[in-house]
């Protein structure tokens, strides 16, 4: 018998309307390891509209090492991607931030007194090595609040070495570290690792927002035909802690 409530063939796997807002992506054309061309930049972005999404808070590398931007160039580039969205009549608002490498450079950045790029008031978005550790990571971290910024760690989820030894996750927590978990490490796309630490984080409900992490074409492409996803999602909001309809 053929079900009454079967999916249309058009519908959405996935919606993720109730989230309102993606706080990480690599929109800005030509500046970091994202989107290569204000085509792509203009593709991904309309993914984002299907994905049911009404805001964009992109967030491009800030790396010295391999992406040396600035909030000018950032900003530079919001603009001109915002421009194309209006023109295309778009509809969704494009913020810009960024995602900031936590080493010495980071250290010296905070003491020269310039303004970060934040998500909203007060929070950044920082990322550390995928290798091992930053040096004194909590110093860090201690340093940026006494700033007066709430630092956002993204993805802890694909820091391998924080498998062997969970304990860093409470840390960081008890050090007033929120977390950003990547939509596509809960599905695997990143490997099984990383799924099974996104899936730790869920079940210690240290989690505060989602983020897409979207560089590219083939992210979108796994967002939008997962299965998997909108259970998980769907709890995770219903818990109450994911903040990023407060975005």
């Amino acid at each position: 018998m053929i079900s009454l409530f079967r999916k249309k063939n058009n519908d959405p796997i996935v919606d993720l309307s109730m989230l309102g807002c993606d706080m990480h992506s690599h929109l800005i054309p030509g500046i970091d390891d994202g989107s290569p061309d204000m085509e792509t930049s203009l593709e991904l972005i309309r993914g984002f509209v299907d994905l049911g999404y009404k805001k964009i808070i992109t967030t491009p590398h800030i790396h010295p090492d391999h992406y040396p931007n600035t909030p000018g160039i950032i900003l530079s580039g919001r603009q001109q991607v915002e421009a194309v969205i209006k023109e295309q009549q778009l509809p969704i608002a494009l913020g810009a931030a960024a995602e900031y490498f936590m080493d010495q450079r980071m250290e010296d950045l905070l003491e020269t007194g310039a303004p970060l790029l934040t998500l909203k008031d007060s929070l950044v978005l920082v990322e550390i090595s995928f290798a091992a550790p930053s040096i004194d990571l909590l110093g860090l971290l201690f340093k940026l609040q006494m700033k007066g910024y709430q630092p956002v760690l993204a993805h802890p989820e694909r820091y391998l070495y924080f498998a062997g030894n969970k304990t860093w996750y409470d840390k960081l927590k008890e050090a007033g570290c929120l977390f950003q978990v990547n939509l596509l490490s809960l599905i695997g796309y990143y490997g099984k690792e990383s799924r099974e630490l996104a899936h730790y984080l869920v079940k210690k409900q240290y989690i505060d927002l989602l983020g897409s992490d979207l560089h590219h074409k083939r992210h979108l492409d796994a967002l939008q035909s997962s299965t998997e996803l909108m259970p998980i999602v769907n709890k995770l909001v219903d818990s109450g802690k994911i903040q990023n309809t407060h975005l």
